[in-house]
């Protein structure tokens, strides 16, 4: 399976053949923010306004085919927070406005879920036995608390799932031609994961770069989900597709990843 690329107009965003839930990852274009945050920012707090942020979800939604008013978005703070969550979880379209959480799982009919990076590496689930889906907002510090295999045990957990029936997708990050960290990051990957890490874990000089995706694939191999589709987009060296925190030194606006527990006659 695969990552492809859909246009609605010009919206444009990317989704996983292997889930067949609607969802998706978005691109920088097809909203109506302007400036430093143009066009498709879904970011609250930076440079843009509510209103042009709340007008880029509902144009993100009608273009996906889910209900601006029945999302569920993570109030992100690089946790390993999962929230289950109902269509009585909705806190209207500022995400500032919900409880602290990097990840969220539901079983809720005609329910979205909604995280957001700009170099982070974003996470969809979906298992099309039980119908449950969910979505992790997975930094560097997610990524070593294991925030994706939280998800899927989440699920486990609330909805009954097996982890064999789950499909997930990784979309597009910063990839590790341009993730530069110091020691603290690897040491932290591999006082989590192990040695199998290792592969993923480049010295160049006195710095250490990492592929954040492929250490997201692993931890989601042992907690047993085996179908994952991965997106070869680096949101650096597409800067001017995606987002990307490094490149713009913090002056930009956000991807959203989302997804929509389908309805039982979908």
């Amino acid at each position: 399976m695969s990552i492809k690329n859909v246009k609605v107009g010009t919206l444009e965003y990317l989704t996983a053949e292997g889930i067949a839930a609607p969802h998706c990852f978005t691109t920088r274009y097809g909203g109506v923010s302007t400036g430093n945050q143009a066009s498709m920012n879904l970011a609250v707090g930076r440079e843009d306004t509510m209103e042009n942020v709340e007008q880029n979800i509902r144009i993100l939604c009608e273009g996906v085919g889910v209900d601006p008013d029945k999302i569920v978005m993570t109030h992100q703070t690089h946790s390993d927070i999962v929230r289950v969550v109902t269509d009585k979880d909705g806190a209207g379209l500022c995400h500032r406005n919900y409880p602290e959480c990097d990840g969220l799982v539901t079983n809720t009919p005609g329910v979205s879920l909604m995280v957001f990076t700009a170099d982070c590496t974003p996470l969809l689930f979906h298992d099309p036995v039980t119908g449950a889906v969910g979505a992790a907002h997975a930094g560097w510090r997610g990524t070593a608390k294991a925030i994706g295999p939280k998800v899927v045990e989440a699920m486990v957990r609330s909805f009954g799932c097996k982890p064999e029936n789950i499909r997930a997708a990784i979309g597009p990050n910063i990839g590790q031609c341009h993730f530069e960290t110091d020691a603290d990051v690897p040491q932290a990957m591999l006082a989590a994961f192990g040695e199998d890490v290792l592969p993923y874990i480049e010295k160049r000089g006195e710095k250490y770069h990492l592929d954040l995706k492929a250490i997201n694939a692993l931890a989601l191999n042992r907690a047993g989900v085996t179908h994952i589709d991965i997106s070869d987009e680096c949101t650096y060296c597409s800067h001017d597709r995606f987002w990307s925190h490094r490149f713009t030194q913090g002056r930009r606006g956000s991807q959203g990843a989302l997804i929509l527990c389908k309805e039982a006659d979908q």
